[in-house]
């Protein structure tokens, strides 16, 4: 199943915890599931502090888990390491880049996993897998010991089989938080991103289980999408080259795939930069507007079914995610039903900064609405 970089033998009876190997865990080597990397790593000294604070609060850690390599792509295919099997359907890819943490939650060899988000690589592969995915606020969890891909754009979060274990996540992440509350009958914002054409059942899946949930919404359309994520694709092949570029030195030691994408962020200038980050600042004050009006806003997280492997190439997975990254707000996914269909939808929850349990107790009421 190549859900696994590695495996402990963890003591006690906290909850288990897999952790993806581009997050440090001490006595491990962080690996990335490149030999560009893996073939140079030793075992990391100490825990990130995010592994760190989960291991205090009681979590035994099982495993690192597999990813797509480097962290750079949202489709979870990896041709070093394999790529995890989802456990929903064979024949599709499972999402990345945090594929292994999304399975093996998804299969219960883990309470919950931590995964890594900078384009949609938690909640990309909960979609994709049928499980429960949170990004968290920009800034909120330190990203300290963690694999740098856009450093602006990083955020680390859980990954579970339902929302009670993203609520744990959040408590083995920061001691002390505890989940807010929704009031259902609040609108709620259904945004309709401009120039990203979703299958029409899996919007209609979002309005259906907002329904059930009875939620009230109103469409809000995006017409800064396009522009935002541009921007965001821009940050993370700019800022990913600044970091990098010293990989392009072994070039037979990754994907070509990857090594096009690391070689593509040279062309990325100061400049270009500069006026992505002037987008995002328009991207903020546009959301801000809309979350003066309403505590949440609702959209899917993929804009079709998890594809076919070999055809992956064909669908942009990130294009309702990325924004958010740019943004820094608070994400959460969770698997709905789709009308006619053997696979889940996901439905993609926003929130303001630092408004995590505002997102999980919404999500803990649609949950609810759809067992």
């Amino acid at each position: 199943m190549t859900i696994w970089l590695e495996k402990f033998t963890a003591q006690g009876d906290g909850p288990r915890l897999a952790v993806k190997d581009a997050i440090d865990v001490a006595g491990s080597p962080t690996t990335l599931a490149c030999p560009v990397i893996s073939e140079q790593a030793v075992a990391a000294e100490h825990d990130a502090p995010v592994v760190a604070t989960a291991r205090r609060q009681g979590a035994r850690i099982v495993g690192k888990t597999n990813l797509t390599e480097l962290c750079r792509a949202a489709d979870g295919v990896n041709p070093w390491t394999g790529t995890p099997e989802n456990p929903l359907d064979a024949g599709r890819v499972p999402g990345g880049s945090s594929s292994g943490s999304a399975v093996a939650v998804a299969l219960g060899e883990a309470d919950v996993a931590l995964g890594t988000d900078t384009g949609g690589s938690v909640r990309v592969p909960a979609a994709c897998c049928g499980v429960a995915g949170l990004k968290t606020t920009r800034g909120r969890v330190p990203v300290d010991g963690v694999f740098p891909l856009a450093p602006t754009l990083d955020s680390v979060g859980p990954l579970g089989p339902d929302v009670a274990a993203l609520t744990l996540g959040m408590t083995l992440m920061e001691p002390g938080f505890a989940s807010g509350s929704f009031d259902a009958g609040a609108m709620i914002g259904r945004l309709r991103p401009a120039g990203t054409p979703v299958a029409p059942e899996l919007d209609a899946a979002v309005d259906a289980a907002l329904g059930a949930a009875g939620f009230v919404f109103a469409d809000e359309p995006a017409d800064c999408w396009p522009a935002a994520l541009d921007a965001g694709n821009r940050l993370i092949l700019g800022e990913g080259f600044r970091a990098h570029r010293s990989l392009l030195a072994y070039p037979d030691r990754m994907s070509e795939r990857i090594r096009r994408r690391i070689e593509r962020g040279e062309r990325i200038t100061d400049g270009m930069l500069d006026e992505a980050y002037a987008t995002k600042e328009t991207l903020r004050e546009f959301l801000d507007k809309l979350f003066e009006r309403y505590p949440l806003l609702a959209l899917p997280t993929i804009t079709q079914p998890p594809p076919r492997i070999g055809a992956e190439r064909d669908v942009d997975l990130t294009a309702l995610t990325l924004p958010f990254n740019l943004s820094g707000d608070p994400a959460l996914s969770l698997p709905i039903p789709v009308k006619g269909s053997a696979l889940p939808g996901s439905l993609q929850l926003v929130a303001p900064a630092n408004e995590e349990g505002r997102l999980l107790a919404a999500a803990t009421l649609i949950e609810a609405a759809l067992r």
